[in-house]
């Protein structure tokens, strides 16, 4: 799907020559060599051109030559971008992006209309939180609604006006733009800000291309960006990497905020980029408390604990006892094993001699690299990279629960006390008994002594493995989770997750007696804490809370570790909003292990309440205001009543946003070795293509005149009048008001 959106956007440049901007020479598209070069690095608007004729300057008509033919696939013609700003409000480990942009249709004709496509790249772990669109009177607005909604369920489970088109890239299609109309959007997501020894870091895509620059254009460009930081932490908040020049408005403890605007010859044509440091030297955190806000189906109050590591650079982290879990199975042949592999082997070579290490290869059997735990020497990482090149062959089913086993003996056999053993299960996978691994795994946690359990870190590759199984997992392993939903990120995720879990300063950490009336943790097993990742512990509870918390745990040199946090009532940052997500998707774990549909329904509450997508609601985008209406055919009255209630529904358009959630893994795919899917749209049926396999199959079965006519009218004017004649004595046989009746296709939309 990507390779075609960038083909249509280069025929779109191509077809915007046409356009006539007067005395102004009108600029030669720069075009790109790359497969992906127009993608977009930024929000864009993109006029969707069906008839290459209706291509021009509405203000200056150029009367080029008629152009013949359809465009099928359609052109994506960017528009001209007249006005942006961007908010950027970064509260603990989530940053909310807000853009407000200003487009114009400069390429189509004053008489003709177009649809708009609409693409929002998104960083790190984006999340879509919603859309306005203002179209001079024409007015959308996104809401939230349950999949099982009565009235809306068959088309939330048909949704498609939305899809994405990579794993961060998400496509909205918005009907009816007028030619040079200027139209208004604003588009707001959350993603997640990383950390390393300290440091914050953030990206935003907001690169835009040359060819969004307006032509002719006197006015000047106004770009601006403002950006807030709340660390929670009461230090100092210093700027240490910005992309843009940004100007200090206010500093406080905890808090900055800053501010760029200028007027620009060209919008920005790189990325905002930011990084900042809470001035640490060592391990600080606290305790954020929160009352829930007056329209909260949860009254009981929400609180965070967190921990900040510092920038020391002579930390000592716990030495390691890891064992790799790779699947070999058929589903993981090519690109998804071969970047495994590199990934594998990368993360063999950032051991430190004093590590141990092992590898199981599995599929429906699995392979040990070694019977017991090998030192991490020179010569053992070597022969394991041999191994890995010869034994790592995709063939098989999957089986997960038998080598998981196995590396569990492993560990508990031959882990030093100053150690922290390590399982890193990687699969692409959904196998049929993975409540009982979950069971199984808990079990062993209860068993255990808390600094000889094994941790528990997973990755998922693709749409096909459940995802919500390997967080859950991870969770009660006290690891962490990650997952590759495009298969270039493969290497670059795996590697970051295992240094996560290889860099462990504190262990074992435990919180002293709350002395609460009701305690819910997210997450209920707390993890260590490590270099590579800030420590969030957060919740709902009811009765008072303490004015300190102590927090106690294993440093690396096995001293003892303890720090009273202070508890504050938080009052600039919204907690619920930044801790919402987290919380669903903990939930949604427990729901899918426990089988609950109370905790579904509380999720979809959370989820329509927050206005968060999640697998149990649908984001759909309304139209506010009625348009009017236009005159249609009356063929028979009876025909025309149910036309007409179905476009006076339509005045309030509904577009079903789909692709939003990852499902709970696909079982069959897994037995039949597919593939992994990846996030990302398939490619759309041509025009024609569609109207013969949809309407003609359906005319071939149900005799259906309607399809018949939308069908036709692709072809040519002729044949549009003969079968429009046709199907209006037909009528008088009650051939319409049967097609209406049983006719399940969109040729009625």
């Amino acid at each position: 799907m990507a390779n075609q959106f960038c083909s249509s956007v280069e025929f779109g440049l191509n077809l915007s020559r046409r356009i006539y901007y007067g005395k102004d020479p009108a600029p030669v598209p720069v075009m790109s060599r790359s497969p992906d070069g127009y993608l977009p690095t930024a929000p864009m608007c993109y006029a969707v051109i069906s008839d290459p004729d209706t291509v021009d300057n509405p203000d200056i008509r150029s009367y080029q030559p008629y152009v013949h033919g359809k465009c099928d696939p359609p052109a994506l013609i960017p528009l001209h971008l007249l006005g942006v700003s961007m908010e950027v409000d970064c509260s603990l480990d989530t940053a909310f992006v807000t853009v407000s942009a200003r487009w114009r249709v400069h390429c189509v004709l004053g008489s003709s209309t177009c649809d708009c496509r609409l693409a929002i790249p998104m960083g790190e772990q984006g999340s879509l939180l919603g859309v306005d669109v203002d179209n001079t009177g024409r007015t959308y607005h996104t809401e939230m609604i349950s999949v099982n909604d009565e009235n809306d369920k068959d088309k939330v489970a048909k949704a498609k006006d939305g899809y994405f088109l990579k794993s961060q890239i998400y496509i909205i299609d918005i009907p009816q733009f007028s030619g040079g109309s200027i139209f208004t959007i604003k588009i707001k997501w959350s993603q997640k800000i990383l950390f390393n020894e300290g440091q914050f870091s953030l990206s935003v895509p907001f690169s835009f291309p040359s060819y969004v620059n307006p032509i002719g254009m006197k006015a000047p460009l106004k770009e601006r960006i403002l950006l807030k930081v709340n660390s929670g932490v009461a230090r100092e908040v210093s700027c240490n990497i910005s992309s843009h020049p940004l100007k200090v408005q206010v500093r406080e403890a905890g808090k900055l905020s800053l501010s760029y605007e200028a007027e620009v010859k060209v919008w920005s044509s790189m990325d905002f980029s930011f990084s900042y440091i809470v001035s640490l030297t060592d391990i600080v955190g606290g305790v954020l408390l929160q009352s829930p806000f007056l329209r909260d189906f949860d009254e009981r109050d929400i609180f965070c604990f967190y921990l900040y590591t510092g920038k020391s650079h002579d930390r000592k982290v716990f030495r390691e006892s890891v064992v790799f879990l790779v699947d070999i199975s058929g589903s993981m042949k090519g690109s998804p094993l071969e970047n495994t592999k590199n990934a594998l082997i990368a993360s063999l070579s950032h051991l430190n001699a004093q590590d141990a290490f092992n590898i199981i290869a599995f599929n429906g059997e699995f392979n040990l690299f070694s019977p017991s735990m090998e030192p991490a020497t020179v010569e053992a990482l070597l022969n394991a990279t041999k191994w890995v090149e010869a034994t790592l062959i995709a063939n098989g089913g999957t089986n997960i629960l038998n080598p998981l086993t196995q590396a569990m003996k492993l560990l508990q056999n031959s882990t030093a006390s100053d150690s922290i053993p390590l399982i890193f299960l990687i699969t692409d996978g959904t196998v049929e008994n993975e409540r009982q691994i979950c069971n199984f795994v808990k079990s062993c946690v209860s068993n255990g002594q808390s600094a000889c359990t094994p941790r528990l870190c997973t990755f998922g590759i693709g749409l096909y493995c459940n995802h919500y199984f390997l967080q859950m997992l991870a969770q009660i392993g006290r690891g962490h989770y990650d997952a590759a939903y495009d298969l270039d990120s493969i290497v670059f995720r795996m590697q970051r997750l295992f240094r996560t879990a290889s860099s462990v300063i504190v262990s074992d950490i435990t919180l002293g007696s709350l002395g609460l009336d009701s305690l819910e943790l997210f997450p209920s097993y707390i993890p260590d804490l490590s270099l590579e990742s800030p420590l969030m512990i957060s919740g709902r509870c009811n009765g008072t809370f303490p004015e300190s918390v102590k927090v106690s745990g294993t440093l690396a040199d096995m001293t003892k570790f303890e720090v009273d946090l202070t508890v504050q009532r938080e009052k600039d940052i919204q907690l619920t909003n930044v801790l919402a997500e987290r919380h669903m998707d903990f939930l949604t774990s427990q729901a899918w292990l426990l089988e609950s549909k109370e905790l579904v329904e509380k999720v979809s509450k959370m989820s329509i309440q927050h206005k968060i997508p999640s697998e149990y609601t649908c984001m759909m985008l309304v139209e506010n205001g009625v348009g009017k209406k236009a005159p249609e055919p009356v063929l028979i009255e009876r025909a025309y009543k149910k036309l007409t209630k179905q476009r006076l529904e339509r005045n309030t358009q509904k577009l079903f946003l789909g692709g939003m959630s990852i499902g709970f893994g696909n079982p069959k795919a897994t037995a039949d070795n597919v593939p992994p899917a990846i996030k990302e749209a398939k490619p759309s049926e041509g025009l024609l293509e569609k109207a013969t396999s949809n309407c003609c199959g359906r005319l071939a079965d149900n005799c259906c005149g309607m399809c018949l006519l939308q069908t036709c009218r692709f072809a040519n004017d002729q044949c549009t009048v003969v079968c429009t004649q046709l199907c209006a004595a037909l009528a008088c046989f009650e051939l319409i008001n049967c097609c209406i009746e049983i006719c399940d296709c969109d040729c009625l939309q």
